[in-house]
């Protein structure tokens, strides 16, 4: 049962509990051809994760065996703090922090994403100290970031280089995720079952991207990362290209779309064809994400939301989907609290979701 203190996040408002918006409809396939079946979903599924990884460019194999390398080690209050380097990509290493509860045993753990990792270990702007807050929890945590490319301002990851990437960044980011998850996977301490990903605002698009791209995460929450394409808000960038927009440097000016600074590279052909990111919420089902929303992200955005409620019930599950609210774009304690109740209940609960046990038939 959903702890009371987030039961309401599940539920959108009466004013938009039946909206559906402009949004094109999952529950038919490109071609018209209409979704009724959990069958039939599952060949959707495949069919939008096809078109996305076309779109984006086709990640290379992932690293599924390295273990990472512990550089220096701390015990902090209840758990051990490792500084730790690893493979994000096939030809860069970066390095996070990974933090394991004292104790023996198999631990639930998160990753969390964001520019630099040491916000995460409470090294950082006040309430963004999520890895630290979830590891007093009982988890296992790795926060990781791109600390060189954002002193550069350039913010992403690039393959295989920033000068001819063949993979849109936003997307790249999402393939080091994907290895980070290998990673903690390897690890003794973890449950590779219950591994999940979460980040704010920059961090947020990233978690997003890496859960949604990568099915292995068994939840998600996304803070306030503009979770649509919105022209309004010039935080909801995702015409930059460091995340869907990328061509060669020189780089546009950024800032908000106009005619004398047009957006390039991919982000004006998803737009002109149609596309929103409610396809790729959709690839999460039946997999449990919360949006913890702020300002990027007020209730309206449950318009869209609830196109993944949609395919949810179609799935035959319900409480899969939530969305809590604040004014502020940054996080508060309300907020953060629950995130960790989010999490502690689909990853630390005995029988929590696991979605691995979920195979397709189509498989």
């Amino acid at each position: 049962m959903i702890p009371n203190k987030i039961a309401p996040l599940f539920s959108p408002p009466g004013k938009f509990g039946t909206h559906y918006g402009k949004f094109r409809s999952l529950l038919e396939f490109y071609n018209g051809k209409p979704v009724n079946m959990p069958e039939d979903w599952h060949h959707r599924r495949k069919e939008i994760l096809a078109c996305w990884n076309d779109l984006m460019g086709h990640w290379s194999s992932l690293m599924e065996n390295q273990k990472g390398e512990i550089i220096e080690t701390k015990k902090r209050e209840n758990f051990n703090q490792h500084r730790f380097k690893f493979y994000i990509t096939p030809t860069q290493k970066t390095q996070g922090y990974l933090l394991i509860p004292l104790g023996k045993g198999k631990h639930p753990a998160v990753i969390t994403v964001y520019y630099e990792p040491e916000s995460a270990i409470g090294m950082g702007k006040k309430h963004r100290d999520f890895a630290y807050q979830l590891t007093k929890r009982g988890f296992v945590t790795l926060s990781i970031g791109t600390t060189d490319s954002t002193k550069s301002k350039t913010y992403s990851l690039y393959y295989p280089n920033l000068e001819e990437a063949r993979v849109q960044p936003l997307s790249l980011l999402a393939y080091g995720a994907a290895n980070a998850w290998h990673v903690l996977s390897n690890r003794p301490e973890v449950d590779s079952k219950r591994i999940g990903i979460m980040g704010h605002s920059f961090g947020g698009k990233w978690a997003m991207f890496a859960s949604c791209l990568f099915e292995r995460f068994a939840c998600a929450v996304w803070s306030d990362p503009g979770i649509v394409f919105d022209e309004s808000r010039p935080d909801v960038n995702y015409w930059e290209p460091w995340y869907l927009g990328y061509h060669k440097p020189p780089w546009r000016k950024r800032g908000i779309i106009t005619d004398q600074n047009p957006a390039r590279g991919l982000y004006p052909k998803l737009i002109a064809e149609g596309y929103d990111l409610h396809e790729l919420h959709a690839l999460m089902a039946p997999r449990p994400f919360l949006v913890s929303g702020g300002s990027e992200d007020p209730p309206k955005r449950w318009i869209a939301l609830n196109h993944t409620i949609e395919i949810n019930r179609l799935l035959g599950f319900e409480n899969r989907v939530a969305m809590s609210n604040r004014k502020e774009h940054a996080p508060n304690p309300v907020s953060n609290e629950q995130i960790y109740l989010f999490f502690e209940h689909f990853l630390k609960q005995e029988g929590s979701f696991n979605p691995q046990s979920i195979k397709s038939k189509g498989d």
